[in-house]
């Protein structure tokens, strides 16, 4: 029977021990299954696998049905933003520590990325955050983000003065570390340490997080997706905005950082059997039911 997804891509972490037997194992695995497979060229270069057919990651999402990322969270949020705007759906092998978005354990990745491949999954659609920094009016740094946006203190260790503004509606001003804008899939994140909320990630909403605020009444606000969340720093020794904390840009008091929904969202797949509170009672070490 001819299966939903043909083509598939792989796409694995650089520096993993025993990445590269992975890689080629579940590649001569799909290959076996009739699947044709193609091989990221910079996995394929620092791995030194020469079994596959390679493609830039650009290539690899346009000519692949799914794209099968093997790594941890980070590397699945990396991934995620250089192939968002061509629509592939992911499919995350956990090989790293938590696990969150790469759900699957290498331990079961024949038979779950088998059962995807052939029509039993569960899909769920991701939403990303575009930022851009503005000084003096001007666009200077503009980049994406899966998990979260964060403008934080830098090495001076003093807090940074914030205004928050959404949709140009004036809401807080704020003395704090820092503050914390995330997607519903970075709930679980640093705004989740920082004591926000955990929202379910096939909300349309957007979360705004205090990170160690001088004023304790400060709270979380969970808004819109469709908000423009405006952050104007009026002063800080030193600040950097992050992107997932891979991504940064080093502020300047006065600059502004402004965070919209990106146009594209992001597709995961799971296997069937796949609960989002199942991975909450796991990953967060929740009492199982009585």
């Amino acid at each position: 029977m001819q299966t939903p997804f043909y083509t598939v891509g792989l796409v694995g972490k650089y520096n993993n021990q025993g990445m590269e037997a992975s890689v080629r194992a579940l590649g001569e695995f799909l290959r076996g299954r009739g699947h044709e497979v193609l091989l990221a060229c910079q996995t394929a270069e620092h791995l030194g696998i020469t079994d596959f057919p390679t493609c830039n990651l650009h290539d690899l999402a346009t000519e692949s049905d799914a794209v099968v990322v093997l790594g941890g969270d980070g590397t699945m949020l990396s991934i995620a933003r250089e192939l968002a705007a061509h629509g592939a759906p992911l499919i995350g092998i956990n090989q790293g520590r938590l696990g969150f978005l790469t759900d699957i354990t290498a331990n079961d990745m024949y038979d779950a990325v088998a059962e995807i491949l052939s029509g039993q999954y569960v899909a769920e659609e991701r939403i990303l955050l575009n930022g851009q920094v503005r000084r003096d009016g001007v666009r200077v740094f503009e980049t994406t983000a899966f998990n979260d946006v964060v403008v934080g203190k830098g090495g001076s260790g003093r807090l940074i003065d914030l205004e928050i503004a959404i949709d140009s509606e004036f809401v807080y001003s704020q003395r704090a570390d820092g503050l914390v804008v995330t997607t519903p899939t970075g709930s679980t994140a640093y705004a989740l340490s920082a004591g926000g909320p955990i929202v379910h990630p096939t909300l349309e909403a957007v979360t705004v997080v205090p990170i160690c605020p001088h004023t304790l009444s400060a709270r979380s606000i969970v808004v819109s997706s469709h908000s423009r969340i405006e952050l104007n720093l009026i002063y800080a020794d030193d600040a950097r905005v992050h992107f997932d904390g891979q991504i940064h840009f080093d502020l300047k008091s006065g600059d502004h950082v402004w965070i919209t929904r990106a146009s594209r969202p992001v597709t995961l797949l799971h296997p069937h059997s796949y609960s989002y509170y199942n991975t909450l009672r796991q990953k967060l070490h929740w009492g199982k039911k009585l």
